[in-house]
């Protein structure tokens, strides 16, 4: 960049609105921790060292105290356009103006080693004509509580907290005020100018040759990795965006997927239904363990299996009828203690208080993560068998089920408003007992087979007996009610019944009658079944999913190729989903959200397949 091409002036960011949609944000990562990246050109989320720690930018919780990272046009009447560069996490937002059009491109640098430090790099690249740009760097550090001291330099700015020290290599000369940067930049056609944040003690130089040969390297590792899936479907660009979004969620150093990359986005708008999604959920082992499997990605799928045998090993057999041998949830370093706590200061999206940090839900009891737990070993073991410490442990848990499957939980969606005997988690424990016992006679493993086998059938008959409604004709939430729950959609997807079972598809029609609407599904009616929470919430991205799959078991292949092309126009612009869809389409909750990604890539694949 010649240095006549730049002007320098302070400039304040003005946002046309405070809060942009959820959905109008895309991810960018470096298997270390993510950033959310507005259409705006704002970086409105950001946690460093990891995806887990506070915040350094959190403008889509609060839009004055949370901090923020913008580089956007000075004229209004700019339009956007986002998407990834192909086959990448490399994202490109391209802004067309009266006068020209410039490209910001996001990326954080991909690295193996132990002591790798994030890095933040959006380069600046002038297409053609002029668009001036407004920049604005405003960290805040713990979640915004700790506003940094600011050190211009002549290269950049230095931002400081107690805790953390960040220094911003800029192109352009900055101005400091109301503890921010500014400056404006103007580019002539065929000119690149990039700004990086990283750590403050970084020794590595960030020229414009280091920052082409970082972006090179990144292009590369993702169309590299994204280069071993061995789906060849139809559906095969949607499948690739989910699988290279759940390779953003993953810890690195640990192999742990995070259920989402973000906290405290709300369920309903102005709603108390806003959790921190940034930890790992035994739930999610597997799924994700079969959707890695099925599209050829055995490294993460492995990598995740050590984690997973990190967190049965240490307790197996220990737990009390309360609580259970293993927590629902985890920290990505397999940290127990994820203490629930409300941010105050923080108004939260579009005034959708508390913001909260921690997941209290951790302490519940939740006796389906058992079943999902040891379905996703009997998977894994079909690749890589397990070793014998492994099994051991296994065999104490499914003993511990086997004396506890009839205890009352909070269940699969984690209700505060008491426990009931869920179906859904009669249903997982009777799989965690079949499949365990499946896996010793597959491997001839030791197993006290014949208590397994009377739990088993137990469970069998306390599902079709007591969790069945002659009145609703259908499987129904909990012992004894007629209130119906979409997780009873896994019911043939776990192979408990078969597709076309008469029981079954007459569940289907009630689900359909009651729970779906134009093929988005609610998890359950709050109305009916009171969950200790106020408010409604949207339809459940990965119910609908599992509609479809059950859809497809049924033999109602037409309906299910309908239904998922239909939930194929819920992805936003860059095809990331968030945890439900709003009354207007809208994306609603933590964004993006594994389990819905794990569930497109399951549900594509059986549906494929299916179709022939």
């Amino acid at each position: 960049m010649s240095d006549g091409a730049t002007q320098v002036q302070a400039a304040t960011f003005r946002r046309a609105r405070p809060y942009l949609p959820i959905a109008e944000h895309a991810l960018i990562g470096d298997l270390h921790t993510v950033a959310l990246v507005g259409t705006d050109g704002a970086i409105d989320w950001c946690c460093l060292p990891r995806v887990d720690s506070p915040s350094v930018v959190a403008a889509i919780l609060d839009a004055n105290r949370g901090g923020h990272f913008r580089i956007t046009p000075e004229a209004s009447s700019t339009q956007v356009k986002q998407l990834y560069l192909p086959n990448t996490n490399v994202l490109l937002t391209r802004f067309f103006g009266s006068d020209g059009v410039v490209e910001v491109v996001d990326f954080m640098p991909v690295a193996a080693a132990a002591d790798h430090a994030s890095v933040l790099i959006r380069q600046i690249r002038a297409v053609k004509g002029e668009v001036p740009l407004a920049v604005d760097v405003a960290p805040r550090f713990d979640y915004g509580r700790a506003p940094p001291t600011i050190d211009l330099t002549d290269h950049g700015a230095g931002f400081e907290s107690p805790a953390m020290a960040l220094a911003l290599r800029s192109p352009i000369e900055l101005e400091a005020d109301d503890g921010a940067v500014h400056g404006r930049l103007r580019l002539a056609p065929g000119e690149r100018a990039s700004f990086v944040l990283s750590s403050a003690d970084s020794k590595r130089g960030w020229d414009e040759t280091a920052v082409s040969d970082a972006f090179d390297a990144t292009v590369k590792y993702w169309r590299e990795w994204i280069g071993h899936s061995s789906y060849r479907g139809r559906w095969r660009e949607m499948v690739h965006r989910s699988a290279l979004t759940l390779k953003l969620l993953t810890f690195r150093p640990t192999g742990a997927i995070v259920a989402a990359a973000t906290m405290g986005l709300p369920e309903a708008l102005g709603g108390e239904r806003n959790w921190d999604y940034r930890y790992t959920w035994i739930r999610d082992a597997a799924f994700s363990v079969y959707a890695l499997l099925r599209l050829g990605f055995t490294e993460e799928a492995e990598a995740f299996m050590g984690w997973l045998v990190g967190r049965f090993t240490d307790r197996a057999g220990e737990g009390s009828r309360e609580s259970g041998p293993l927590q629902i949830m985890y920290g990505i370093d397999g940290r127990r203690e994820l203490d629930e706590q409300q941010l105050a200061h923080l108004e939260g999206y579009r005034g959708s208080a508390p913001v909260r940090v921690g997941n209290g839900a951790a302490t519940q009891l939740q006796l389906d993560i058992y079943g999902e737990m040891i379905d996703s070993v009997y998977l894994f073991n079909k690749h890589t068998p397990i070793h014998h410490e492994a099994w051991i442990n296994i065999a104490r848990i499914v003993d511990w089920v086997c004396e506890n499957w009839d205890t009352p939980d909070e269940g699969v969606w984690e209700t505060r408003g008491g426990r009931q005997r869920f179906t859904y988690s009669r249903l997982m424990c009777w799989v965690a007992v079949e499949r365990a016992m499946r896996i010793a006679r597959q491997r001839g493993l030791p197993a006290d087979e014949e208590r397994w086998r009377v739990a088993r059938d137990a469970i069998y008959r306390r599902i079709t007996d007591r969790c069945w409604s002659d009145s609703r004709q259908a499987f129904t939430q909990y012992e004894g009610s007629d209130v119906l729950d979409a997780s009873v959609l896994l019911i043939p997807l776990v192979k408990f019944v078969a597709g076309d079972d008469p029981r079954w598809l007459s569940t289907l029609d009630a689900i359909g009658e009651e729970l779906v609407s134009d093929g988005l599904v609610y998890r359950y009616d709050p109305s009916a079944s009171p969950d200790g929470l106020a408010g409604s919430e949207g339809t459940f991205s990965i119910c609908s999913f599992w509609w479809v799959e059950a859809l497809t078991r049924a033999g109602r292949l037409d309906e299910a190729q309908l239904a998922f092309e239909k939930m194929l126009t819920y992805a936003n612009h860059v095809g990331l989903y968030s945890e439900e869809v709003g009354p207007l389409g809208e994306a609603l909750g933590n964004f993006p959200q594994a389990f819905t990604h794990l569930s497109l890539i399951s549900c594509a694949f059986n549906l494929d397949r299916a179709l022939g």
